[in-house]
């Protein structure tokens, strides 16, 4: 009994060590050099069975790979000029009115996320929200604070849009097309709830007159002319179409793969493979830009943190959560799984949650797991610790000269997540009705 304690005291103190070091990052150090020796020692000290270790690596795998290959994917349509025609579109649209950029930010960053996953949204389309607000002479705030939100909403959609749901979708037992079908009445909910609270929240901001001329900002889409401070008459930079047929075409073999029983991380390979061929041809970019695209350290920081979880739960959170998850797929039940997760997310970051809380649903079906999914992606709005995207979008802002306020992004939290997590869940509930899950 008392080495159990110790274990158990031993693999809560390491998740919490890994935990805090991933949100702090002391001395600017990756997120894997804390979690890789947190995982050892839970090791070594027999807190997890080597068996186990095997079992977890084995797992999370298929996952890591196929994230490697979303990042490359995500990095080359950059690369290529992707998002910086994106932004040239948002302020031919927007037409130097605030609340129409309003909506074009939500339009793209739901489908970025959707499709690119949310990394694509914080790394590569926020910084493009920034210049274009800049170039607009309007406030970045509502905009940016837009896709940190939307990164995490918008996540719900498709089983490539979140890292959550990539390690719940074998779980689920749902098919990629399945996935996306059932989630899809959840993702429009949640946007719109999110939607309707953001225009009376930054209404303010979102009613100041854009200024007449602004300087240029260097960061900003090069396509875009503010001198005259009127670029409505302009037609906005093309996208790119060989990324677009790319992605479009990966996303068509996500589905064509899980319908035949292939791993869909051979079709985010087959996706990267196709642009780092044609980049290193063109001579775009080199072979070692694109290994750094694949973010290893954080490819390491995800199998370790799924090690230190899985010896969480083998000495006892794992018995107190099952305890505390409700049964079954009705709309009750469904409404208490989605604010377990949410609470969980927020407490230990959504990653630990969801590799602690899916197994424990999938008894119960494919409902219960999107349920947590819900929870777990919609949830860390909440708190700049519930996700790992919130944390490296507040990085982002940073660099760009604009301090995120604890006060203000809790308030709209409170504002947007119980009422999202509500509806969505209620929309998941119709869905799964409806198909007869």
């Amino acid at each position: 009994m008392i080495e159990f304690m110790l274990l158990e005291s031993l693999s809560v103190a390491a998740l919490v060590v890994v935990l805090v070091c991933a949100v702090v990052r002391p001395f600017g150090r990756p997120e894997a050099v804390f979690a890789v020796p947190a995982a050892g020692l839970v090791i070594v000290t027999g807190a997890i069975p080597l068996e186990d270790v095997r079992e977890e690596a084995a797992r999370l795998g298929p996952v890591i790979g196929f994230l490697a290959a979303v990042l490359v994917l995500a990095k080359l349509c950059d690369d290529e000029g992707l998002f910086r025609a994106c932004g040239a579109w948002m302020a031919h649209w927007a037409r130097h009115r605030p609340r129409r950029l309003l909506g074009a930010v939500f339009g793209l960053a739901s489908v970025v996320t959707a499709a690119l996953s949310l990394d694509a949204t914080v790394v590569l389309l926020t910084p493009v929200v920034f210049a274009t607000a800049t170039r607009m002479g309007t406030p970045a705030k509502p905009h940016a604070y837009a896709c940190a939100h939307l990164s995490n909403t918008a996540s719900v959609l498709l089983p490539v849009s979140n890292l959550t749901n990539l390690l719940a979708f074998t779980a689920t037992g749902l098919t990629f097309t399945r996935f996306a079908l059932l989630m899809l009445l959840p993702w429009l909910a949640a946007i719109a709830v999110e939607y309707a609270v953001f225009r009376r929240f930054f209404a303010s901001e979102l009613d100041v007159a854009p200024e007449a001329d602004v300087a240029p900002d260097p960061d900003a889409p090069t396509e875009l002319d503010a001198s005259t401070g009127n670029d409505s008459a302009r037609e906005p930079a093309r996208l790119p179409l060989f990324p677009l047929v790319t992605v479009a075409a990966t996303l068509v073999g996500f589905a064509v793969a899980s319908a035949v029983g292939i791993d869909p991380a051979w079709a985010a390979t087959a996706g990267a493979a196709v642009l780092a061929g044609r980049a290193l041809v063109r001579r775009h970019t080199t072979p070692a830009a694109i290994v750094r695209s694949a973010a290893l350290p954080f490819l390491a920081f995800v199998l370790a943190l799924g090690i230190v979880v899985r010896g969480v739960l083998d000495n006892g959170l794992g018995d107190a959560l099952d305890r505390a998850l409700p049964d079954g797929a009705s709309l009750p039940a469904l409404l208490g799984t989605a604010a377990l997760a949410a609470v969980l997310a927020n407490l230990i970051n959504n990653l630990p949650a969801v590799l602690a809380l899916a197994p424990l649903a999938a008894p119960s079906g494919p409902g219960a797991v999107l349920a947590v999914l819900l929870g777990v992606n919609i949830g860390p709005n909440l708190t700049y610790a519930g996700s790992l995207a919130t944390l490296l979008w507040r990085r982002v802002t940073h660099h760009h000269d604009h301090e995120v306020q604890l006060k203000e992004f809790t308030l709209l939290g409170v504002l947007t997540v119980p009422l999202a997590l509500f509806v969505s869940t209620l929309a998941l509930w119709a869905s799964l009705r409806i198909s007869g899950t």
